[in-house]
């Protein structure tokens, strides 16, 4: 408590009065004349060389602005256009403005940007502890659980990262519709959220990141796949590349079909098959359930990268010529044969209640689901699906309680709390 002692009775001085502003005039000449010299009746402070520079460069950008063009290129921007009519869009090779959005074209490329974003998910939401217990515990793998795990994060970080490189720095430059650059942007997003969910995976078990995150240059299984699909990028991912030729717009086609249809379609199937299988053995249950989200993710990825290329297809039918077919046709072999011989590197032994057989029917069975989706003949008649469980694992309102976790329940902007 304060006492009379603490409180200051001495008389306070009164406050010194502003001294007045220069006038005007004394500010011009301080101006003109830097060197002078004023009293404070008469003259002002002389203006600084800062206030100067700052004076000269808002002149010069006024300067800019009046003599802007504000066309420039008409292939960028024309003023006074008639506003895009829907019959103008076109997935590649449209000379309509980019930047408008609506109408829509493809209203199946809105709905599925709509449906990504209401799939959000982030790796930190999945506990992890049950994971980092059974894998430090020299008894809660087998040896081949383990590999199996080390190889399915070593392939995937890389993978998805690969798969954002391509949208990133090839895809999106090329494909000439607001509504599927729209969704571009959200895959793109994606797949950063993927490489995340396995750099949080690796981390939480404490695994070796140089080794994992350097398989695909080191272990031939995933440096294959990994080599294949870089293989198919090289030629749109040319800064100089342009489509509007025959040839160019089918090497685009094949960037699409490898990526869309081989790399999301066939590579991932093999491990997220056994990562799955783990998790329903109530193992790893936090890596699966991540996969899980993810491989969710992959399939909207996939039905978007089927419907952009048959779309194109329908667009531009003098692309889809019979050698052409042949060559689609031999890449799904091609990726299909790469993913089983990862599935024998994986899988030496059975395990999980799989094997590489097992596995083999299986990527014959996607093989003929990727080439029907395409409108080309299937290649191994009668193959079945050894795995049902597969489809229902993709969709999360199936299986709610899957792996007795919750599923997040997300806000909308509006009730989130700052």
């Amino acid at each position: 408590m304060l006492s009379w002692d603490d409180i200051d009775t001495k008389p306070q001085q009164p406050e010194k009065a502003p001294e007045p502003r220069p006038a005007p005039e004394a500010q011009a000449k301080a101006v003109q004349e830097p060197n002078a010299t004023y009293t404070t009746e008469t003259t002002a402070t002389p203006t600084s060389p800062a206030a100067l520079n700052a004076s000269a460069a808002v002149d010069a950008a006024r300067a800019v602005i009046a003599d802007m063009d504000p066309a420039p290129g008409l292939e960028e921007l024309e003023m006074g256009a008639a506003r895009i009519q829907v019959d103008e869009k076109r997935i590649i090779n449209c000379r309509a403005d980019l930047n408008q959005l609506v109408p829509f074209k493809y209203d199946w490329a809105w709905q599925k940007y709509l449906d990504g974003c209401a799939n959000h998910w982030m790796p930190q939401e999945i506990n992890m502890n049950k994971d980092v217990s059974m894998w430090k515990d020299p008894n809660g793998l087998t040896d081949d659980e383990r590999r199996i795990v080390e190889y399915s994060l070593g392939y995937f970080s890389t993978a998805d990262s690969l798969v954002a490189n391509n949208l990133v720095l090839a895809i999106y430059r090329h494909i000439t519709n607001p509504e599927c650059r729209q969704y571009l942007l959200r895959q793109s997003f994606e797949e950063a959220i993927h490489t995340h969910a396995y750099q949080y995976c690796v981390e939480s078990l404490g695994m070796d990141e140089g080794e994992v995150f350097n398989m695909y240059r080191e272990v031939p299984a995933v440096a294959k796949k990994a080599a294949w699909s870089l293989s198919h990028t090289q030629a749109i991912g040319d800064p100089n590349f342009k489509t509007g030729t025959v040839e160019s717009d089918q090497e685009l086609l094949r960037n699409l079909i490898a990526f869309y249809a081989v790399t999301e379609g066939i590579f991932f199937y093999c491990g997220f098959s056994q990562i799955l299988s783990m998790g329903r053995r109530n193992k790893m249950t936090g890596v699966a359930e991540q996969f899980q989200y993810i491989l969710r993710d992959e399939s909207m990825h996939l039905n978007f990268g089927i419907d952009v290329i048959n779309q194109i297809k329908l667009e531009n039918p003098h692309l889809w010529t019979a050698e052409f077919q042949q060559e689609v046709s031999q890449m799904i072999l091609e990726g299909m044969e790469l993913e089983v011989a990862y599935a024998r590197d994986t899988m030496p032994r059975g395990v999980l209640g799989m094997n590489a057989k097992m596995m083999e029917e299986y990527l014959q069975f996607i093989a003929n689901r990727r080439l029907s989706q395409l409108g080309l003949k299937e290649q191994f008649p009668g193959a079945q699906n050894p795995f049902p469980w597969m489809s229902e694992i993709m969709d999360l309102r199936k299986e709610k309680n899957f792996f007795e976790t919750r599923v997040i329940e997300y806000q909308t902007g509006g009730a989130l709390q700052w």
